[in-house]
């Protein structure tokens, strides 16, 4: 009987603090050895001149989840996880959310039975859209199984919430040590935008962008983090686009506060200009927030050296453009507001990142780790199963060719949306093997990803917030320290 399940020979280990030239031996799906030379393996791959490093964790992407605005998910558990593990990924992080009147539960044991199809390792998100009563006592039991962070929206009319909203869902998380997501937009400001660009007839997608300037997210990320400061709740802030949200992020945390942020690929590619395009080539690149411009991509940047943005995530939200169902679901001549917001990405998220940051010399190969996949493992309690190269971890793993060069074509990709809003564009660095759980779904070009091997992650406590106690707990808000 072999010693190892598995030897990657010959390559150079890259963790986020750390990088080595070793050979990494699995066995019954985790890393049990790292040294100089291993042997004794019933298979062994080649890795000379290429990057080991720990499969991508993406902690932001929608699957199979029906849409609060129109259009119909293009993608289910079994592609979009596959495409996912052809790009690098092995962890994903996607949504279930409730509807308004209703309890969430329903819809999360829906969620797991439609997640048995996945190919990689999953876990989940809760929506919360509306904090009822009903909802509310529902929560600690599902955060104690394991769903250990909610999301609100701030924005949409069937998702947002209102601040006095806001509070409550942070206090049950707050008491139950579930962090919170955030995507942060000011409703009002962009409804009223909205209303009036209509009105004057401006209705194509350039019009995207005019109703969500940058100041719409400034406002809303400014409101949160406040609210955030009053609960003593730590938050994650999604899809960070410019510059002025992220200085807000950034002053938070120097006055000490657990404001986490990410930002996402498309807004570093991706511009205003590209929604200026006709009809359904506009619509490609329509999401939300809106791309912004050349200037916001580099600001976006000089905050992941900083540390300020922490992740990259996807944010893969993917509709067909050539089906009556999904991006035009209102029709061929839909105004920018009815047409169904986000682009497709698990499958270029890694490749956009080191192809525009580390092949560009703007950021090095262990902070391409941490963003990719560290970060997100250690803020949303997956860390060390997952996000490291390392004795104990799973062999959640990524074989990287820095000088492959490769241009991003529909036919190539291995999802189900009928597009990519990439497409043409030529990415140097792109995964050549990816493993899971020691498992290989993904070589050279040839995909093995078994419907049905991902398992669901049920997450632990974070160490990083402590348990309070049920709120209403007096405590002092200036001092955050129990009366």
């Amino acid at each position: 009987m072999s010693e190892y399940d598995l030897i990657i020979k010959g390559g150079t280990v890259v963790n986020a603090a750390d990088m080595v030239k070793a050979d990494v031996g699995i066995r019954d799906g985790r890393v049990v050895a790292i040294a100089e030379s291993l042997s004794g393996a019933d298979r062994e791959i080649d890795a000379s001149g290429r990057y080991v490093m720990p499969g991508g964790v993406d902690s932001h992407c929608h699957i199979e989840q029906p849409s609060s605005t129109g259009g119909k998910n293009a993608e289910t558990f079994e592609s979009g996880t596959r495409s996912a593990a052809c790009g690098g990924t092995t962890s994903i992080i996607c949504f279930c959310p409730q509807e308004k009147g209703s309890t969430i539960t329903p819809m999360l044991r829906d969620y797991h039975e439609k997640a048995k199809k996945a190919c990689i390792d999953y876990s989940f998100h809760l929506i919360i859209n509306d904090p009822s009563d009903a909802v509310v006592s529902e929560l600690p039991g599902l955060i104690g199984e394991g769903h250990r962070s909610l999301k609100l929206f701030m924005t949409y009319p069937k998702n947002r919430v209102d601040d006095s909203e806001i509070l409550r869902i942070f206090e049950v998380a707050r008491s139950n040590e579930a962090l919170v997501t955030v995507h942060a937009e000011n409703h009002d400001a962009i409804m009223y935008m909205t209303d009036k660009l209509l009105a004057a007839g401006l209705t194509g997608t350039k019009y995207h962008a005019w109703c969500k300037p940058p100041v719409v997210e400034r406002e809303a990320v400014h409101r949160i983090i406040a609210l955030a400061e009053l609960m003593d709740q730590p938050i994650q802030i999604f899809h960070v686009t410019c510059a002025e949200a992220a200085e807000e992020i950034r002053r938070a945390q120097q006055r000490g506060l657990k404001i986490f942020a990410e930002t996402c690929p498309q807004y570093f590619v991706l511009t205003e200009d590209d929604l200026d395009k006709p009809s359904r080539e506009g619509a490609k690149a329509l999401c939300s927030p809106a791309p912004r411009t050349e200037e916001h991509q580099s600001a976006l940047w000089s905050y992941i050296r900083s540390g300020t943005l922490g992740v990259v995530t996807s944010d893969h939200a993917p509709y067909n453009v050539h089906t009556p169902d999904g991006k035009f679901w209102a029709g061929d001549n839909a105004p920018f507001n009815q047409i169904a917001n986000g682009v497709p990405g698990l499958e270029t998220r890694m490749p956009i990142v080191f192809s525009e940051g580390v092949a560009t010399g703007r950021i090095d190969l262990q902070t391409f780790v941490a963003i990719t996949s560290a970060n997100a493992a250690k803020l949303f309690g997956l860390y060390p199963k997952k996000g490291t190269v390392s004795v104990g971890a799973d062999a959640d793993i990524v074989i990287w060719d820095a000088e492959k060069a490769v241009t991003v074509t529909q036919d190539k990709l291995h999802h189900d949306t009928d597009y990519t809003p990439y497409e043409g564009k030529t990415l140097t660095g792109w995964p050549v093997t990816t493993i899971s759980r020691g498992r290989v779904i993904w070589n050279d070009g040839e995909v093995d990803a078994e419907p049905g091997w991902g398992r669901f992650i049920a997450r632990d406590p974070y160490d990083y917030i402590a348990p309070r106690g049920v709120f209403p707990t007096p405590f002092n808000p200036v001092s955050g320290e129990l009366v």
